[in-house]
């Protein structure tokens, strides 16, 4: 009996982790280009943005919450990025501008939830088409180009042969990680999403704790606006669209629960690198599109009635 249980144990923590290992054996023996340096690279650098946006979304969800507004938010940073990276300010200022404005609607989300009492659904949705809106403005709805070469070389540049756009996410995820997991405040956010009545009668602020994951989500939503722009070269308010919908797939793939309460870092990166290589692996196996945007919703919808369905048996 004690080893069936450490086996479902062991499925329930690793089993994310197993499914990409095989995935990558298959796509390799389909494709071995998948495995060329140059193609790993790629992949790197696709997964960094999203990871960094599910690793702000994690947070949000364990605490009980849900966020679309985030791939706006990326847009509107990203936005006011390239309007202040074109030499005439040093990089720190368009890194703080686009930061900055990330937490503004990350603040303006959480205390709208907390305070407000609407709905996360409802009240994300109001500033995902807000917001949106504002990054139209911001640059009277035409990509804002001739950012530095400086702010360019921020996504471009590699550290020993690794993109540093796969570092900025490693960093990111590891002061998740660790938040989460050695804080106070991290347990708080746990006990959030998992009674939020019973964390109130405990003593904890959870008004506060509620708003500071929307604030994190937003945070790092700007901090992805900014690397986006560095990437691309240019200040698209168009871009980023349905980025929200990764970051949620990444994090529900990765293991964190939408009834919150549940979930972890190490997960989530799991769950971004699934998702980038699913789609990678479409693409050099000439797959249109339009499948992938098919096989990504099969995959939410998978991954959440695995969640159900192990809810239920726990109960």
């Amino acid at each position: 009996m004690e080893k069936k249980w450490d086996l479902r144990r062991f499925m329930s923590e690793y089993f994310i982790f197993v499914i990409f290992i095989v995935l990558v054996i298959i796509l390799t023996i389909l494709k071995p280009s998948f495995i060329q340096p140059s193609n790993l690279v790629n992949i790197l650098k696709q997964a960094a943005i999203n990871g960094i946006l599910a690793s702000g979304m994690m947070f949000v969800i364990i605490a009980g919450g849900f966020d679309m507004s985030v791939g706006s938010t990326v847009a509107f940073a990203g936005v006011l990025a390239a309007l202040l990276g074109n030499g005439d300010y040093p990089l720190i200022v368009p890194l703080i501008v686009a930061m900055l404005a990330g937490l503004a609607v990350g603040i303006v989300n959480g205390v709208g939830v907390a305070v407000g009492n609407l709905p996360p659904f409802i009240m994300t949705l109001g500033s995902m088409t807000a917001v949106r809106g504002m990054a139209l403005l911001a640059c009277n709805g035409k990509p804002v180009t001739g950012i530095s070469d400086v702010y360019k070389s921020v996504a471009a540049s590699s550290l020993f042969g690794v993109p540093m756009l796969a570092i900025y996410l490693i960093i990111v995820i590891a002061i998740c990680a660790f938040v989460l997991a050695k804080t106070v405040y991290g347990r708080r956010v746990y006990a959030c999403g998992g009674n939020l009545q019973a964390a109130t009668v405990a003593g904890i602020n959870t008004t506060l704790i509620r708003i500071s994951t929307f604030a994190i989500a937003g945070l790092l939503a700007g901090f992805s606006g900014f690397l986006m722009t560095s990437r691309v070269t240019i200040g698209q308010p168009t871009a980023a669209e349905s980025y929200e919908l990764d970051a949620i797939t990444a994090c529900v793939v990765g293991g964190v629960s939408m009834s919150g309460g549940v979930g972890k870092a190490r997960g989530v990166i799991i769950g971004t690198l699934l998702i980038t290589v699913i789609a990678n692996g479409l693409d050099i196996l000439g797959v249109s599109s339009h499948w992938q945007r098919i096989v990504k919703g099969l995959i939410i919808v998978i991954a959440v009635l695995i969640d159900v369905r192990s809810k239920s048996n726990n109960d």
